[in-house]
């Protein structure tokens, strides 16, 4: 079955950003891919159920100490050369110890969290087993706006703010097909990408604005519904309300008229009598 685009995109970069291992000189690599100021999980297992409680595993980035565990002692209680970017903010999975996890927690992601890290086992059975895991941070979000609207038209606009590395954006309709839209207003600050586009759009559909990141495996979108030429409910219902009460009048009337009719035929019959028990 051909899945559609969007969900074959969907698909693919959510299997190559969450979690990615390959082959590299034969040693494990993973790729974990966050939104700015979420938190970030790094993988690193031994691969077996041995309980690495009593081990010394330790987390580097580019020559700098994230994170070391030696025996029960770490950087959250009692060791002290933890680099000062990550202090406070690096934890790992105590429960998880028994079952040879030493994978680690960043919280609060910044962008200059991303890039390669290295969970070392330095004194392991099979001596210095090393695993590598790249960090990807900074991953596109757009929100999207209704800036106006006819019957016949509606102009959407969408904006991915400090996104990084920069987004390809583009707006689809519910088929998932890219849809003709302006030229997009990009602008940059530093390593952050700020991009604007506008489409005008002419039947009633849900559209989305989707940001693409290539280089780090990340696709989002969001969706707006978009309701042209139907009628105004608003006058459908005053107009409802204006007919039931010429309902209400007419029906009054015609009742008055009923009865004053009827009251009328009763006198002109009533008449002939009187006049008959007047001559007796």
């Amino acid at each position: 079955m051909e899945l559609p685009p969007l969900l074959f995109l969907s698909f693919c970069f959510l299997t190559l950003s969450g979690l990615t291992f390959a082959a590299e000189s034969g040693t494990p690599v993973a790729r974990v891919t966050v939104k700015e100021d979420a938190d970030a999980i790094l993988p690193c297992s031994l691969g077996t159920s041995e309980t690495i409680e009593s081990m010394v595993f330790d987390w580097k980035k580019d020559g700098k100490q994230v994170f070391t565990y030696n025996n029960g002692t770490h950087h959250n209680n009692d060791l002290e050369d933890q680099s000062a970017e990550f202090k406070g903010r690096v934890s790992h999975f105590t429960e998880e110890l028994k079952n040879g996890n030493a994978s680690i927690k960043i919280t609060d992601t910044r962008l200059e969290d991303k890039g390669n890290y290295i969970c070392i086992f330095p004194k392991s059975q099979s001596g210095d087993i090393r695993f590598h895991i790249e960090l990807a941070v900074g991953a596109a979000e757009p929100s999207v706006t209704n800036l106006d609207q006819t019957n016949d038209w509606a102009l959407l606009k969408c904006v991915v703010k400090g996104a990084s590395p920069k987004p390809t954006v583009e707006w689809w309709d519910s088929n998932n097909q890219t849809i003709p839209s302006e030229e997009p207003q990009v602008s940059k600050k530093g390593e952050r990408f700020y991009v604007t586009l506008k489409t005008n759009v002419t039947k009633t559909d849900r559209y989305h604005c989707v940001a693409t990141q290539k280089e780090i495996w990340h696709q989002a979108h969001t969706e707006i519904n978009v309701r042209l030429n139907e009628p105004n409910t608003g006058l459908i219902v005053a107009v409802a309300g204006l007919a039931v009460v010429l309902a209400v009048v007419v029906v009054g009337i015609l009742v008055w008229c009923y009865f004053k009719n009827k009251k009328k035929r009763q006198e002109e019959t009533e008449s002939p009598l009187r006049e008959t028990e007047n001559q007796h």
